[in-house]
């Protein structure tokens, strides 16, 4: 779409989309989903995509996972991928077989740039700013349920329950299944 093309030019430049795009590319993907439930995931990011939001689309929960900024940093520093398959390795939990080598192909891992600790570093600055004045507008709200933890194994069985309250025909497979 038109939109689409304007917000990749701004991530082509490796900069971060401006609300009044992000939104229209947003809103315009939400049309026709009045009919069912649904789960946005990193967005809104602002105040003012939230607010634009609201008075298209009636928001009932906003799940905040309250992660510490170390166990996110280090999860992403740790990851590494190999370019040609889309294979994610993660130094701490999911390692390759040989440092810095694809398992099946033997060809080289990369760490992409956002996984890099000073741009992971500057995402969680511009959380802080942007990101935490959404969830307190939520919160005031009555629509802010936050989960605690640094594990996915640990904090997922909480929400998984806490969503079977919203959206009580989620089958067994779903739960078993995260993403």
């Amino acid at each position: 779409t038109e939109v689409g093309i304007l917000a990749k030019s701004y991530i082509d430049q490796g900069v971060l989309i401006p609300d009044d795009i992000m939104t229209r590319l947003m809103l315009n993907e939400l049309k026709g989903l009045d009919r069912y439930n649904w789960l946005l995931d990193g967005f809104p990011r602002t105040v003012a995509q939230a607010e634009a939001l609201d008075k298209e689309c009636q928001i009932d929960t906003v799940i905040d996972l309250d992660v510490p900024f170390e166990t996110i940093k280090c999860r992403l520093t740790a990851r590494w991928i190999h370019p040609a398959s889309g294979r994610v390795y993660n130094l701490e939990f999911s390692p390759p077989k040989v440092q810095g080598i694809d398992d099946i192909t033997g060809e080289p891992l990369v760490q992409r740039d956002d996984d890099k600790p000073e741009t992971v570093t500057k995402r969680l600055q511009a959380y802080d700013a942007q990101t935490k004045p959404v969830l307190e507008y939520y919160r005031e709200k009555g629509l802010l349920k936050s989960f605690s933890g640094t594990e996915t194994n640990k904090i997922w069985p909480h929400i998984y329950a806490f969503l079977q309250t919203k959206l009580p025909d989620m089958s067994q497979k779903d739960a078993a299944n995260p993403r």
